[in-house]
């Protein structure tokens, strides 16, 4: 990029446009998840439309299995008379009282801060977190910039932050990891790896890819075998292997250790707090996430040092 054009790629430049998108993201936060499950649902209620299918897989009588199809039909048509919901679309309305957003109520932080934190149509409170991911995204677009500089990779590092802060918030919300941003991130590491983009040589990126999810996949299948239980989700290793693909397969250790420790004292401190219900359990996935934030702004070298391996 000509020496003209570099302002656009400073630290400010970007920061601003981490705002926008992380405005954006937290409508891919919100709906993403509804969409899959609403395409879950349709998928599965499809497969109950014919009852002699469904008594043929499932060992259930012809008559009872004609009922539950006839039910399975019936849901199936309610669910395709849903409105449609997409990222784009419909605009985004208060779920209060279905006031339609305006554009300079929709302005990143400075549209929440006008507004009061309330809705002007009902004054119901608009959540904290809104504001809270846009300025996090644009500080942590505004780092990349600052660590990488005025360069057009810089934005690839941009986008691998962005989908991270995504896919983290969506495992904390729904304990999913989508494939539609988990796949997408782990095939542009490899490719990025193979144009040099990124500093990783292929061979370690194709490694960590590997790495990252052979590794976590193991320890699935020990713990379901010692317990009889899942401890965790294929999402895990689906973005373990991402990060080994940007980051190299050095960094799975760090990132799975750093995770872990986190996650662990994050899950006593709301199980004391009462936060953490019966059950349920803290999601591997924002940890993961924040270990690859960590190892990508500190640098190979310096988690080497940390470990002792330098």
């Amino acid at each position: 990029m000509s020496a003209e054009y570099q302002w656009l790629l400073s630290p400010w430049a970007l920061g601003v446009l981490g705002l926008c998108i992380g405005s954006f993201l937290n409508v891919v936060i919100h709906r993403l998840p509804l969409i899959l499950e609403r395409q879950w649902l349709q998928e599965a209620v499809d497969q109950l439309h014919d009852g002699k299918e469904l008594a043929r897989a499932s060992g259930t009588p012809a008559a009872e299995a004609e009922k539950i199809s006839a039910a399975a039909r019936g849901l199936s048509d309610r669910v395709d008379k849903l409105p449609h919901l997409g990222i784009a679309t419909p605009r985004s309305r208060c779920p209060h009282c279905g006031h339609q957003i305006r554009a300079h109520e929709n302005l990143p932080v400075i549209g929440w801060l006008m507004l009061g934190g309330k809705c002007s149509g009902c004054k119901a409170p608009i959540s904290k977190r809104y504001p809270l991911v846009e300025l996090v995204t644009g500080a942590a677009f505004a780092a990349v910039g600052w660590h990488f500089g005025a360069q057009l990779t810089t934005l690839l590092w941009c986008g691998f932050v962005a989908a991270l802060i995504a896919l983290a918030l969506i495992d904390w919300d729904t304990t999913l990891l989508p494939d539609i941003i988990n796949q997408p991130l782990l095939w542009a590491g490899l490719a990025a790896a193979s144009q040099g983009w990124t500093g990783v040589p292929l061979l370690e990126a194709l490694y960590g890819a590997l790495a990252g999810y052979l590794s976590l996949w193991s320890v699935y299948w020990l713990f379901k075998l010692a317990t009889g239980k899942e401890g965790m989700g294929a999402g895990d290793f689906k973005l373990l292997a991402a990060l080994g693909a940007w980051l190299g397969w050095q960094m799975i250790l760090p990132i799975v250790l750093g995770a872990s420790a986190i996650g662990a004292i994050v899950g006593i401190v709301m199980k004391l707090s009462s936060q953490l219900r019966e059950g349920r359990y803290v999601p591997f996935g924002p940890f993961l996430a924040g270990g690859g934030l960590v190892v990508l702004f500190a640098g190979q070298a310096t988690v080497m040092g940390w470990l002792g391996w330098a």
